[in-house]
């Protein structure tokens, strides 16, 4: 497995930690604020991770949108847009 797909799975299992953290704190009706807080830093690590996987395979990504005829580019744009819309 190479570095950089290993960085990104490390990083998607402390991510599903902080959710099982989540769920752990809405089990014992822990402050609302503490949720959020930690809701927020789970929804910035997944834009995190998101912008290292397209920064990682932007060219890969183009390339899979232009040659299999399946996936078109106009997929590939909107599922980009999809994701930089998340907020």
């Amino acid at each position: 497995m190479d570095e950089h797909r290993k960085k990104v799975l490390n990083r998607l299992r402390r991510i599903e930690g902080q959710i099982r953290g989540l769920e752990r704190m809405v089990e014992r009706e822990a402050p609302c604020a503490d949720v959020l807080t930690q809701l927020s830093a789970a929804t910035a690590a997944m834009k995190k991770t998101g912008i290292v996987i397209i920064q990682a395979n932007i060219s890969r990504c183009i390339n899979e949108a232009t040659q299999y005829p399946d996936t078109t580019m106009d997929d590939f744009q909107k599922a980009l847009s999809r994701y930089i819309g998340m907020s």
